[in-house]
């Protein structure tokens, strides 16, 4: 925790107000847009853009400097969001960057790219200076089906800024914890693999690929190490998945996505991380509810469950009848993995073209 962010979570602790991670809420983003422009007005800072990146205005970055440090920027930036401030720091960052909206690079733009990238190779901050596009712009991606390589890239970044963040008592405190009580240590074991994981280091270690794909594939292949490789969410048991995920969604009768419990949700699709519920229910309702973009948090919910949900429910009844008998699959029991576990088993196989298989 950072210094500037204990007083803050006391008072949010105080009020009920939980610490939030993930993705920013449209309430957030507002109160974030709102700390800035205040900011602003107090400082006399002229835009966002010097308040964010006061390293491209070399002339007034030691008056710019001042200011945030007398006025106490990290702690104005996060008023009214109960987050670390850093995150609202990066968050502020990725909404004010006038080098986000550009379009797209032109053939000379790109050759320019090839040519600073040779001379600084991946120090993309530089480089994105250079063409004023922001450094995640700038970074080349790859995009499609994942290679052997850079799967087991993926795993051992993984493996590194997992280890990197547990001390030497605590790897000591998981192999006897595991020893003397295996159920106990359940949710010490299972949230290391997907919980605190710094995607943004993992991004760096894979190089070809951005922090969104890199957690997407990791929840694909711990998906399939808990679930020992079984179909989760296909046919009868999909359709069963996504009933029991409206009802749910519709039972706990919450006001925002950021108020859900996804490691409690995830027990609606069977032994699967809290990300994979989180992407199957963005595509249930990106599928299901028209202009979804523009309607609320319940609203959505309402619609999924008075609209979707009887359909679902009517294509199971079918299903069930052309079948000739209610399918039941067992569900396999909740796991203990330890690390190596994961790091070490065969999700990397090839396919003829040297891609791998999905």
């Amino acid at each position: 925790m950072y210094r500037d962010d204990l007083g803050r979570f006391k008072e949010f602790k105080a009020q009920g107000v939980a610490i939030r991670f993930g993705k920013f809420s449209v309430k957030e983003n507002k109160q974030l847009e709102k700390n800035v422009q205040e900011f602003l007005s107090l400082t006399g800072i002229d835009n966002a853009d010097k308040l964010l990146y006061t390293d491209r205005y070399p002339e007034e970055k030691s008056v710019i400097t001042d200011l945030k440090r007398k006025y106490s920027f990290r702690l104005h930036i996060g008023k009214g969001i109960a987050r670390p401030w850093k995150l609202v720091y990066y968050r502020a960052k990725k909404m004010f960057d006038v080098n986000n909206y550009k379009g797209r690079y032109s053939k000379g733009d790109t050759e320019k790219l090839k040519i600073y990238h040779s001379l600084h190779g991946n120090d993309w901050k530089k480089i994105g200076e250079m063409v004023a596009r922001s450094s995640l712009s700038v970074a080349p991606k790859n995009h499609g089906a994942w290679s052997k390589a850079e799967t087991q890239k993926l795993i051992k970044a993984v493996e590194e800024v997992i280890l990197k963040k547990m001390s030497p008592h605590e790897l000591q405190q998981v192999d006897s914890k595991l020893r003397e009580n295996p159920d106990g240590r359940l949710s010490i074991v299972r949230e290391s693999l997907y919980k605190g994981i710094s995607w943004v280091e993992v991004e760096a270690r894979v190089e070809t690929r951005n922090w969104m794909q890199c957690k997407s594939k990791w929840t694909e292949i711990l998906t399939k190490r808990m679930t020992n490789g079984r179909d989760v969410y296909r046919g009868v048991n999909a359709l069963r998945a996504k009933i029991n995920l409206i009802e749910r969604l519709y039972e706990i009768n919450v006001e925002d996505a950021n108020e859900i419990d996804w490691e409690d949700l995830a027990s609606t699709i069977g032994d699967v991380p809290p990300s994979y519920v989180q992407t199957k229910f963005y595509k249930l309702k990106a599928t299901c509810v028209p202009f979804w973009q523009k309607k609320t948090f319940p609203e959505i919910i309402d619609y999924l469950y008075e609209t979707s949900l009887p359909l679902l429910k009517e294509k199971l009844e079918k299903m069930m009848e052309k079948k000739g008998a209610e399918i039941q699959t067992p569900a396999a029991p909740r796991q203990v993995f330890l690390l190596r576990d994961i790091f070490y088993c065969d999700d990397t196989s090839e396919g003829e073209d040297g891609e791998e298989k999905n």
